[in-house]
């Protein structure tokens, strides 16, 4: 008995080994954008992540067929969501400046990283956030507006040069 208990717990470690190496990078880049943190320095994101793989280990022997991706990332979206609009964890932090994503507030970053980044669809995205498709939706296409039609930076100096008799 004892030894069928530590051959599935070793054989419920190497899976969950398996799909972190798997998953790991474009979990903590979707992080990472939700985050709006440079990617080179991004601890925040690498918490969410960190909480959102331990949550998916912890429920790994409970997901009976369900997707461990799927569940990861639905578990660090709500992690964020609840963080950046309840408690003002996450959202309370200024996203680095160079970030694609930072003009975007954290519902806006939420929804496009799920929306566009994981293509996720509409109705599941509104089930997941707690929000109707049509704010889910509203929300998308202003946070798209916004990233299309931000202001650009000063456009460069032109120089007068003086044309060259020929």
């Amino acid at each position: 008995m004892l030894e069928r208990h530590a051959s599935r717990a070793t054989r419920r470690a190497r899976e969950f080994e398996a799909f972190v190496a798997g998953a790991a990078g474009r979990l903590l880049h979707a992080a990472t954008l939700l985050t709006a943190e440079a990617p080179d320095d991004n601890p925040r994101a690498r918490r969410l992540l960190t909480l959102s793989l331990a949550h998916t280990y912890a429920s790994w022997d409970r997901l009976r067929g369900e997707d461990p991706y799927d569940r990861t990332r639905s578990h660090l979206a709500v992690r964020f969501a609840r963080g950046a609009w309840h408690h003002g964890g996450l959202g309370r932090s200024r996203p680095d400046p160079a970030s694609p994503l930072a003009p975007l507030t954290p519902q806006e970053r939420l929804v496009l990283v799920l929306r566009l980044y994981e293509g996720v669809a509409e109705e599941q995205t509104a089930a997941l956030l707690g929000l109707s498709p049509e704010r889910v939706r509203a929300v998308c296409h202003r946070a798209t507006s916004t990233l299309l039609h931000r202001p650009r930076g000063p456009a460069p100096a032109v120089t007068a040069t003086k044309a060259v008799p020929s």
